[in-house]
């Protein structure tokens, strides 16, 4: 496998039969993911059977929509191609060692592909896929070569890396006097590792003074999220971190109530209550890992790159907290299509 990684073009994607888009709306998956032992079945076609794992690294907005798209594909692509695609899905809840328990379990299981979604789940499955080589297809890793998943053969996946300076760019356009802004992520999260960086580097440019707030479990979130409001911070930015991503309805309305615009990495954050994104559509992604994991069953390993991006440039806005904050979300328009959503707590 070629050591790169490929940002795919509309027109390349549908010769991958991958149609990649990003930062859009769709719906958000519901925290009740299909059942153990699903089956897709069709009749007609070669009649093979499949068995594919799909393990979240926890449960929250954002994984669990990237586990439905993932187990509605496996049924449409069963259907189209008249075979049987048996898959289980389950949450290792956050903790490393129930993943690995879930990973190797697959393994002995002899499943043909494992689909870990997040970069902890992703880790934890090539390893203990490396003796049995078995097709890790990994969903929503934003920064693959950080986390170490690039020049494995049987790994590859969907990565959802944000555009921060994009982000940051939406940030100032809706208020140009910007004078500081929180920081709010895990330390124990490596999807935001490189755009923290990105952003400490985009304020530091602007002369724009920043605040670090870190967590890594629910009451920590909550607990960082009202030292940034204490502190009087202008707006928040979080990448795709999971660990706030879970906690996300427990601390939108305290920055609503603090008037503090809160920006995030993908629109399952938007859809929480947070204010704003640029980043990737779940769903779509879901559907495109789904897709990468047949080929990978079917094709093998050797034609498949590192991973592939999820690419696309639409700005998702929830509409009650920008009526909340008292913000014009017009302000975007010049920036790329915008779409509203509103609150869905799940």
């Amino acid at each position: 496998m070629k050591k790169l990684n490929r940002v795919l073009s509309l027109s390349a994607a549908a010769a991958l039969a991958l149609s990649l888009t990003a930062c859009s709306g769709g719906t958000s998956g519901t925290a009740d993911t299909p059942a153990a032992d699903n089956t897709s079945a069709s009749t007609g076609g070669s009649g093979d059977t499949y068995t594919v794992a799909v393990i979240k690294q926890m449960d929250h907005a954002s994984l669990d929509e990237i586990a439905d798209a993932i187990a509605a594909r496996l049924d449409e692509i069963a259907a189209e191609n008249g075979i049987t695609i048996q898959y289980e899905v389950t949450s290792g809840q956050g903790d490393q060692t129930v993943l690995r328990q879930l990973a190797d379990q697959a393994i002995a299981d002899g499943v043909d592909a494992i689909i870990p979604i997040a970069t902890t789940a992703a880790q934890v499955a090539a390893v203990s896929a490396e003796e049995s080589q078995t097709p890790v297809v990994f969903a929503a890793i934003s920064y693959p070569e950080t986390a170490d998943l690039t020049g494995i053969d049987y790994v590859t996946g969907t990565s959802d890396a944000l555009d921060t300076n994009l982000i940051l760019d939406m940030m100032l356009a809706q208020n140009p006097e910007l004078q500081s802004v929180g920081l709010l992520y895990s330390l124990s999260e490596p999807n935001s590792e490189v755009p923290i960086a990105d952003a400490k580097a985009y304020l530091d440019e602007k002369g724009i003074a920043y605040t670090e707030a870190t967590a890594n479990t629910n009451d920590e979130v909550i607990a960082a999220a009202s030292s940034l409001i204490a502190d009087g911070v202008d707006a928040v930015f979080t990448p795709t971190d999971n660990i706030i991503m879970a906690a996300e309805l427990a601390i939108y309305e305290d920055f609503i109530n603090a008037g503090i615009p809160h920006y995030t990495g993908a629109d399952s954050f938007v859809r929480n209550g947070a204010f704003a994104t640029c980043g990737v559509n779940y769903t779509d992604l879901g559907a495109q890992t789904a897709d990468l994991a047949y080929r990978a069953m079917t094709e093998g390993m050797d034609s498949l790159e590192d991973y592939y991006q999820v690419a696309g440039g639409l700005i998702t806005v929830n509409s009650e907290t920008a009526e909340a904050l008292g913000i014009d979300t017009s302000v975007f328009d010049s920036m790329g299509e915008v779409a509203a959503v509103t609150t869905t707590e799940e």
